[in-house]
This record gives structure tokens, sequence and C-alpha cells, in this order.
């Protein structure tokens, strides 16, 4: 068996997996560099950077190819019916960055509450803008939450142990003891704060109308970049329709859109959710249990 990590992989794993008499290629390859290499492996790991697309897969698929991992949670990256179509297994790492990613919401949340990152770059621009950034505190306020799966419950947890009243939206999933389950229209007007995690969308649950009924709040996006209408959140921000925005993931990405970085009522993070030595170690667990099942099935198969 041979693994490429593709978008690399946490070491641990790497050590275990070369331990186990298992060669692990970590260098990247281009989209037509893949297609030449990647049918040589019998797994191909991947982050959010490799876009495994239906030719990617139609190369992969004349060769040893049979298992796809996400190492992260989004499979929008990947065309799912096409590798099922075409005998490829699709696996990704669901449990191992959701603390890590409610950390940095709620993190950016007492950002934009306090003015952190404004304090910051205007004190090193020599200014002392102590009662312009005069802020409030984030207990007592609301927070809603879109898309209540395994992140949007950690992050719930969080905020409610800091005092916030949480609210959740999620067509497929329950309240809980952390956060009441509203309908959509209502949770927008309620929320402080709206944080979206849902997964990929065909179209965008933040946009114009949405924006308006959110009035004075703050949106934070650390799902995927499709979940808003950049060109209407823009407008929003400028015209004071919302107060702020905090965002870690973007429509184009690594192409931001440049209209972003003249406000400064909006905070921008380059997809670093998951970036913390912890998630990629448990990220680096879950590959680990992921072959090791997807070997075992195999074996089963092959009696």
């Amino acid at each position: 068996m041979k693994i490429l990590a593709n978008d690399g992989m946490d070491k641990n794993a790497v050590a275990y997996f070369e331990k186990q008499g298992i060669p692990v290629n970590l260098e990247h390859y281009d989209k037509e560099t893949l297609k030449i290499e990647g049918p040589k492996y019998d797994i191909i790991i991947v982050r959010s950077k490799t876009k495994v697309t239906k030719d990617v897969i139609d190369a992969l698929k004349q060769g040893r190819t049979k298992l796809i991992i996400r190492a992260g949670v989004g499979l929008d990256n990947i065309d799912l019916p096409y590798c099922a179509e075409c005998g490829i297994s699709v696996r990704n790492t669901p449990n191992s960055s959701k603390h890590s990613v409610a950390e940095l919401v709620l993190g950016q949340m007492l950002n934009m509450a306090r003015y952190i990152n404004r304090a910051d770059y205007s004190m090193k621009e020599g200014q002392w803008k102590k009662k312009e950034l005069k802020g409030f505190e984030i207990r007592n306020k609301t927070l809603g939450i879109i898309g209540y799966g395994r992140i949007g419950k950690c992050l719930a947890e969080k905020a409610k142990a800091l005092g916030m009243e949480v609210l959740c939206y999620d067509p497929f999933c329950h309240q809980d003891a952390n956060a009441k389950k509203i309908e959509l229209e209502d949770l927008f007007r309620r929320s402080d704060f709206v944080s979206v995690h849902t997964p990929s969308l065909s179209t965008p649950i933040i946009t114009e109308e949405t924006l308006k009924l959110m009035e004075g709040g703050y949106l934070i996006n650390y799902s995927r970049g499709n979940a808003v209408d950049e060109e209407a959140l823009i407008q929003a921000l400028r015209d004071g329709v919302i107060a702020g925005a905090a965002l870690d993931v973007f429509r184009n990405e690594p192409n931001v859109n440049q209209e972003f970085f003249t406000m400064d009522n909006v905070t921008l993070t380059p997809h670093i959710g998951a970036a913390t030595e912890e998630a990629q170690q448990n990220i680096g667990q879950e590959i680990i249990e992921v072959i090791e099942d997807y070997t075992r099935t195999l074996q089963e198969v092959a009696g």
C-alpha cells in the first residue's frame, strides 16, 4: 500500500504508517501532476487546497487509487457522485477540529465586542483611541448558530458557559440543553451574533435580505465561502446594516475580494479554523482509524 498526502499530514500519523511499512509521500502535486502521479497510490489524502474534480478522478480510476480521505470536515472539493460511480471510496475526519473552530469563533466574538484588532493597529500607528473603542460584554448576548452539527454543538456549549443565550437553526438536528431551536428568520432577528456552520451550499444563506434581518448584529462565517453573498455583505458593512463580520472562508480562496481589505469592521483570517496542533494531531489519528477500518474491510471481503 502507498499513500499520497497531497496537502500534508501530521508527523505522528506519518511516523505510524512508516512504522507499519507503509510509505507516505508528502510532496504536493498541482492538478496536472496529480493526474500523472496520483494513480500510483492506493490512498490519497487531501485538505481544501487540492480539488478532486472529474478529470482528476478519470486519471485516478485508471490506476491504484481506491480511497480518498479529506483531512477535515467539508467534502465540497471532491466530486463525490463521480467518485462513487468510479468505485473510489471517500471518507473525511469530522470529529477532529470542532474545538479549534469553536474557540476561534469565540475569539472573534470577543474581538468584535471589544475592538481588539482595531485597538492593536491604531496603537501601532501612534493613536490613543480609548474613548472610541468602548465595547460591550458578550455575557447575556444572543448567539444564533446556523448548522447545528458537531462544531455548532461544541460552540453552543462553550458560549452557554460564558453566559450567552444560544439559538440554533438546522432542519436535520434537534435542540439540546445548550441551544433553543427556532425558525431561521427569527434567529436572524433575535441574534446579536450569527455564526454559520453549514456544509457547502448551492445558494448563499447570507443574502441582502437576511442581512437586513440582522440589523446591528455581527456575522461570523467559519463554514464555506459560498454560504455568503460577498457583494451583499460588503454593501451591508459599508451601509452599517450590520455592525461587523469575521470571515475565515471565502468564495474564491485564496483570492479574497479586496473590498474587504479597506474595511475596519471586518476581520479576516486565512482559513485557519482547524490550524491548531491539537486539531492536526486529531486529524492524523482519525486518518489512521479510517485507513485501518478500510484495510480491515478489504481483508474481510477477500475472505
